[in-house]
């Protein structure tokens, strides 16, 4: 078979302790799953189902950021009010559908920090009009990803504290056990609606503290038990 051009290549992200590379099949993000975040966006918290949407699974859109490397991202077009989110990234190693919430662990392949860059005000100007948040959330360079760690290796991820750092000031701060929905009934929610597969990377939300970030300034994003993901604007 041939093609009229060459297709895209598969994105890899690093895997801490092998040198094979997880390759990256869909990206899905939770919206509002920490309380103080919604209350923050002008919402209500309250438990409801959890709603998903999704970045591009191209090396345009996904940064992949090697242990040890700070990844450069260019302030993005049209924009006057770019954020940053930190975020537990699940990355899935087994596939399914309507997965419970009791076995969701099984098909966790394991976890990396990330980053869910949004230019807010075109994601703020959609929601107003009723309209998807592609423009304000899936743009290039807007989902960087650390190394993953394996799930065997990440032992107490679900309660674990999240730090983002705005050139060494802490502006995020939170623990994995503050999620609204926890991991597994992420994924228990997720496989509802779509087939899950091997490579699936799910941005599971991110605490308060969210807001703009300029050219010059550096992010950090930590997690306990995971590597660490360093990104500067340009």
């Amino acid at each position: 078979m041939s093609f009229a051009f060459t297709p895209m290549s598969i994105v890899g992200l690093p895997v801490v302790g092998i040198s094979d590379l997880f390759p990256v099949r869909r990206v899905y993000c939770v919206g509002r799953n920490y309380a103080a975040h919604a209350r923050e966006m002008g919402f209500d918290p309250d438990r409801e189902p959890p709603f998903f949407f999704c970045k591009p699974n191209d090396d345009a859109s996904i940064v992949a950021v090697p242990e040890g490397s700070t990844a450069t991202l260019p302030y993005p077009p049209l924009t006057k009010n770019y954020h940053f989110e930190a975020e537990l990234v699940v990355a899935v190693g087994k596939g399914g559908r309507d997965i419970a919430a009791e076995a969701a662990a099984e098909h966790i392949y394991g976890y990396a920090a990330g980053l869910d860059m949004t230019r807010r005000d075109l994601q703020i100007a959609a929601r107003e009009k009723g309209r998807p948040w592609e423009v304000g959330k899936a743009f290039d360079f807007s989902a960087p990803v650390g190394p993953i760690t394996r799930r065997a290796d990440a032992t107490g991820v679900n309660q674990a504290g999240l730090v983002l750092e705005v050139d060494g000031a802490v502006r995020q701060q939170a623990t994995i056990g503050h999620l609204i929905w926890s991991v597994d009934e992420v994924i228990a929610n997720l496989s509802t609606l779509f087939t899950l597969q091997p490579g699936d990377l799910i941005f599971t939300g991110t605490p308060e503290g969210v807001g703009a970030v300029n050219a010059g300034q550096t992010l950090a994003v930590k997690i306990d038990g995971l590597v660490p993901l360093s990104v500067r604007i340009d």
